[in-house]
């Protein structure tokens, strides 16, 4: 068994990304409309930062592949919000090191990868169809940072917009219900504060197009 301090790093791990939740929920309610602050994008990487480092510590390659879409995509995102160019010389160091971080965790698994297909698609304790539904509810989670990223390079501007909000919600919904059957307390959770939060921006989106 894993000692405790891992344990308490995925666990901080998830208390940062249910910060930037509470952080863009509060702000927005606050100008009764989406808000898109940089706290979330901040708080956003170091979460993923530290679950992929926790990942790689429990030997999980699903938890590892679960952050990779949206960990680069909050580079990105902090790119165009210009916090990158704050940092002057140390900016490519800085970067270049960041993007770097999930090759490294991902060598050892690539590496052994028949071992860990089996470990992935071969769980005694999960069956077969209920595996699917939790991989297909990760995959919709996962595009809803895709999304986001080119509804944002196409209007050039940083975006939180109401697609990126409606596949969170569909996403956090399976997710949810597969987390329910696994009888994982720390999915029904954080997905149960995640999908209230998502609901709440498709309200405030909806009653700023009805105020337009």
């Amino acid at each position: 068994m894993e000692p405790l301090w891992i344990f308490a790093l995925g666990l901080f791990a998830q208390m940062l990304f249910a910060a930037r939740m509470l952080v863009q929920w509060i702000l927005s309610e606050k100008a009764r409309q989406v808000e898109n602050p940089t706290a979330f994008w901040i708080l956003g990487l170091c979460g993923s930062l530290l679950f992929l480092l926790y990942g790689w510590l429990r030997n999980d390659f699903a938890l590892i592949l679960g952050q990779l879409i949206g960990y680069y995509v909050y580079i990105w995102n902090l790119g165009s919000k210009g916090v990158w160019q704050q940092l002057g010389r140390w900016r490519p160091l800085v970067v270049g090191l960041l993007l770097l971080v999930p090759l490294a965790v991902l060598t050892p698994f690539l590496v052994h990868w028949p071992d860990v297909s089996k470990t992935l698609f071969q769980n005694k304790d999960i069956p077969q169809a209920l595996l699917l539904f939790g991989i297909a509810g990760q995959v919709v989670f996962s595009t809803r940072f895709l999304y986001q990223a080119f509804y944002s390079v196409r209007h050039k501007a940083s975006s939180l917009p109401v697609g990126f909000w409606l596949i969170s919600a569909i996403g956090a919904a399976m997710i949810l219900v597969y987390g329910i059957f696994r009888r994982d307390p720390v999915l029904i959770l954080a997905e149960s504060f995640g999908l209230f939060t998502y609901i709440r921006n498709l309200m405030l989106w909806d009653a700023r197009r009805e105020n337009c």
